[in-house]
């Protein structure tokens, strides 16, 4: 299956299909949510406040959950952020790719004006540079485009959102498996209890993650029966518990009793927010994963199922505990004391492998967000291996995934209790949240044309509810809220470094770029020499040629009978259709036989790394040569660009099918020694493997002579092989630089570089077929 084409989703789908994606979506995007009910009283009740016979308190936490997970999940992101999709993807990389659009805001140094003839970069209704309809908004966009500080501002929000993304991919399998494992308290003595635990977590974290590599499909069919099965076993436990213990426990979901609970407890009460803000955990998935499935079957698997199923584990809970004041031990408020003793060892079961599943669903969103970040810049380059060829956006790092095993039995082992865990984690999530809000407000402005008026009131509203429980999950931060906020700074840091130092590099690449009339003048009076085959030379720039090949030629003074300067590049937007897929242009006259290839990828699209990126890459410079003259499809790149930069979209091979195709066979030819030869040295025939290519030309309309030729040179070229020329630059700061710049460029980037993986490119590149041009770049 072609991986390109895998992550199309159906527009119009049946009710049938709408339904199976409902359920499908349980185990991948409502795990973490559903398992919320195992430690949110129990973290709610730790230390700040206490359950008192007047049952005061349970009644006003009942009560905040109640209204927590009305407001936000249901209201906030079911009801109104899914809507702000970027083309069906979700998450905070898809609000801030819709801005970049809408305001001309791009991070990406290599952004060009034919990037916003993609059929995915057009905007509501497909008109381009709509302003906003009020004054204010028209003001702010002006604002966000002329001003680079606000830029930099909306990355850096943008990446915190992120970062604290990543610390709940750390922070929420620790807590969601070691609250689950707690259920064993109940079942063995205090003091073995507490040489068990610590334990068993690790072991099932251990197994959690060493199972990565094979990727969530090979298992994902159980994921849903798992949620399912929990969420029907705790709402069945919840209703149980209203019936027999207290039917009217239903009066506490009224907002009076916020009030009565806050009244009576105080700054206690207020503290113990960061454990009532648990219960939405997990509400981000809702609109991070939304690109594996759709808003209407999300809408319908929460409002249906997990809502209901919650505000019944909630409320049952707090019937049990309103009539139930003297256990004598720590545990009298968790999840399983709630728990008929004769039913506490199959739901213990069932509650470990619904921590997994949670844990592994935010596990795959933490490698597909750095997936995000690498692709726009903003994260060193990483191992990518894709699990699925039929699932898109099922990957698998391996660096990441080690880094969080070993960060998230640290925090586990260190914490060993669910209370720090807690605060940890509900400063992650709030703060995601946060970021969410003032993203969306600015959506609201310029990307949907509200009034500013509507995105105030939104920010107001919500922005106050998570503003609180934000205050109250900080104060805790010697608590265990500085593990998220530690862990951010250190991700931040490093995405800030690795972006600033791709800007210099791209900056100086522009800076001391070479005319094309300087290349045009190489030939055989100053000793340049073609060689046979294909020179592919890779390069950020998508105009004029990069000093590095000035630097190979001044050295090596020969290249190719074909060049192709080749820049695989990122756009914002998630995807880019196949048959959008190339840029494909001449530099300076055809008989030159320099090419300029754009390769344009999205930042949810899985790169081709295999023999078939060059077979398209091929044919796509075919296709140009064939169609080149008198094409609608011909774009200007660039305002500041030089003649040879009118391009043209080309798609892979699998889009033209009415255009040329190639076709390729391995022959071995045969060359046998004279009889002389044979004597003196004795060796055997020798085998050189030749590779046979021919274009496979449509009927009509017929070709020019001197497309003909072009075609026949490619082919001869194609046949003799492909060379790809890479970079390996290295940064240093200039004389007189400051020293922060040089700790940033001379340090901090050149240990990430060196560390980080090469390009998608590089790694699919065999060895024999590469060579690496080393340079200094002084930034």
């Amino acid at each position: 299956m072609d991986l390109e084409t895998g992550f199309h989703h159906v527009k119009k789908e049946s009710w049938r299909t709408v339904l199976t994606l409902a359920y499908q979506s349980l185990g991948v995007v409502y795990g973490d949510l559903s398992i919320s009910p195992l430690y949110v009283y129990k973290s709610t009740f730790d230390e700040d406040i206490h359950h008192s016979e007047t049952n005061e308190e349970i009644y006003g936490v009942l009560s905040f959950v109640f209204w927590t997970l009305t407001l936000v999940p249901l209201l906030k992101y079911v009801f109104i952020v899914l809507k702000a999709d970027d083309n069906g993807e979700g998450g905070t990389f898809a609000l801030y790719s819709l801005l970049c659009r809408h305001a001309r805001v791009n991070s990406l140094p290599n952004c060009q004006l034919a990037d916003e003839e993609l059929s995915e970069y057009k905007k509501d209704g497909g008109v381009n540079g709509l302003s906003p309809k009020s004054n204010l908004g028209s003001r702010l966009k002006y604002s966000l485009e002329k001003h680079r500080v606000l830029q930099r501002f909306l990355l850096v929000l943008t990446l915190i959102g992120t970062c604290m993304v990543i610390g709940d991919g750390i922070l929420t399998p620790a807590i969601s498996v070691f609250s689950a494992v707690s259920g064993l308290e109940l079942s063995m003595s205090k003091e073995h209890h507490k040489y068990v635990e610590v334990p068993v977590t690790c072991i099932i974290l251990i197994c959690l993650f060493a199972l990565q590599h094979y990727g969530t499909h090979r298992v994902g069919y159980l994921f849903a029966p798992v949620i399912l099965i929990w969420l029907l076993c705790i709402s069945s436990l919840g209703l149980y518990n209203i019936i027999y213990w207290n039917p009217h426990v239903y009066r506490a979901l009224s907002p009076y009793y916020m009030y009565k609970f806050l009244k009576k407890t105080q700054q206690g009460g207020w503290l113990s927010l960061g454990g009532i803000l648990l219960c939405i955990t997990g509400s981000e998935a809702m609109f991070a994963d939304l690109g594996h499935f759709s808003q209407l079957s999300i809408q319908i698997a929460f409002t249906s199922l997990v809502y209901p199923s919650l505000i019944l584990v909630y409320m049952g809970q707090a019937a049990y505990l309103s009539q139930h004041h003297n256990i004598e031990s720590d545990y009298q408020i968790g999840f399983y004391v709630s728990v008929p003793e004769k039913l506490r060892w199959p739901v213990l079961v069932i509650a470990i492998l619904a921590a997994v599943v949670g844990s592994q669903a935010i596990i795959t969103g933490t490698f597909s967000i750095i997936k995000q970040c690498s692709s726009l810049g903003c994260f060193p380059k990483v191992k990518i291996v894709h699990t699925s060829s039929k699932i898109h956006g099922q990957i698998y790092i391996p660096e990441i995934n080690w880094l969080l095993m070993v960060l998230c039995l640290a925090v586990a082992v260190g914490f060993r209790d669910t209370r720090r865990m807690g605060n940890a984690s509900g400063l992650a999530v709030i703060t995601v949240m946060l970021v969410t809000t003032c993203l969306m407000s600015l959506v609201i402005v310029l990307c949907w044309q509200k009034s500013v008026f509507l995105a105030i009131c939104f920010v107001f509203f919500f922005g106050t509810i998570e503003a609180l429980y934000f205050t109250a999950s900080l104060v805790k931060f010697l608590e265990g809220a500085w593990v998220p906020i530690a862990l951010s700074f250190i991700f931040l840091i490093v995405m800030c470094v690795w972006h600033y130092g791709t800007l210099k590099k791209y900056e100086f690449d522009v800076q001391n770029k070479v005319s094309v009339n300087w290349l045009l003048t190489l030939g055989p009076d100053l000793g340049i020499v073609r060689v046979r085959g294909i020179g592919l030379l890779h390069t950020e720039l998508v105009s004029g040629i990069p000093a590095i090949f000035s630097h190979f030629v001044t050295n090596f003074p020969a290249f190719h009978q074909v060049l192709v300067f080749l820049c695989i590049k990122s756009v914002p937007v998630p995807h880019v259709r196949p048959k959008e897929r190339f840029l494909v242009g001449h530099i300076g006259p055809r008989e030159c036989r320099l090419y300029r290839c754009i390769v344009r990828y999205g930042y949810r699209d899985v790169h081709k790394d295999d023999i078939e990126f060059e077979k398209d890459l091929v044919c796509s410079i075919a296709e140009f040569v064939r169609s080149e003259k008198g094409s609608p499809n011909d774009v200007k790149v660039d305002q500041e660009t030089d003649n040879d930069d009118k391009m043209k979209v080309v798609g892979t091979c699998s889009t033209h099918l009415d255009g040329i195709q190639m076709s390729e066979d391995d022959s071995d030819v045969i060359e046998e020694a004279s009889p002389l030869e044979l004597k003196e040295i004795q060796s055997p025939p020798t085998i050189k493997p030749r590779k046979r290519v021919r274009f496979i030309l449509p009927e009509s309309p017929k070709m020019e002579s001197e497309a003909m030729e072009e075609l026949r040179e490619l082919t001869e070229a194609r046949e003799a092989g492909v060379a790809y020329i890479l970079e390996h630059t290295c940064l240093r700061a200039k004389q007189g630089s400051s020293f922060i710049k040089k700790l940033v460029i001379d340090f901090g980037y050149e240990f990430l570089r060196k560390n980080s993986r090469p390009s998608t490119l590089a790694s699919a590149v065999p060895h024999v077929s590469t060579l690496e041009v080393g340079m200094v770049y002084h930034v």
